[in-house]
């Protein structure tokens, strides 16, 4: 294929405005691994909260990757079987002086927890009444011995 003189000057002209490749990088012996480099505390939180704020901050418009939400599932995962877990030890640790024989736990009383009532209803009244009739059992069974 021929080209006319003018042809062939415009193709050297644009030739000339092209970009030039870029030099290849040397690689440098003194470049830190990737597993040193500082990482982005998305990437290093365990707390749930903690990271649902971080994730909220860096996000423009709310929505999050799917990968960062499995993230922070999985937080939340392990955060609740930690909790149940220190749960079934706290109720194991209080169970454990109610072991004792029936003569060791004579004398002891225990005071009740009142779930939040509002003052003068039926539930609080019906409360009251049911602590009372035990309270009334206890003395008969104290009586009796």
């Amino acid at each position: 294929m021929s080209f006319d003189p003018r042809s062939l000057e415009r193709l050297r002209e644009l030739g000339r405005q092209l970009p030039r490749p870029l030099p290849t990088p040397v690689a440098s012996s003194t470049a830190e691994p990737r597993a040193s480099k500082r990482r982005h505390r998305i990437e290093t939180e365990d707390d749930p909260q903690a990271l649902f704020q971080e994730l909220m901050q860096v996000s423009p418009d709310g929505t999050v990757p799917p990968h960062l939400m499995a993230r922070l599932k999985a937080a939340e995962a392990k955060r609740q079987t930690q909790e149940s877990a220190e749960g079934v030890r706290q109720q194991q640790g209080e169970m454990n002086p109610l072991d004792r024989s029936s003569s060791a736990r004579k004398g002891i009383t225990t005071v009740a927890k009142t779930p939040p009532l509002k003052p003068g209803s039926t539930e609080e009244s019906l409360y009251v009444a049911f602590g009372q009739l035990l309270l009334e059992d206890e003395d008969e069974d104290e009586d009796e011995i």
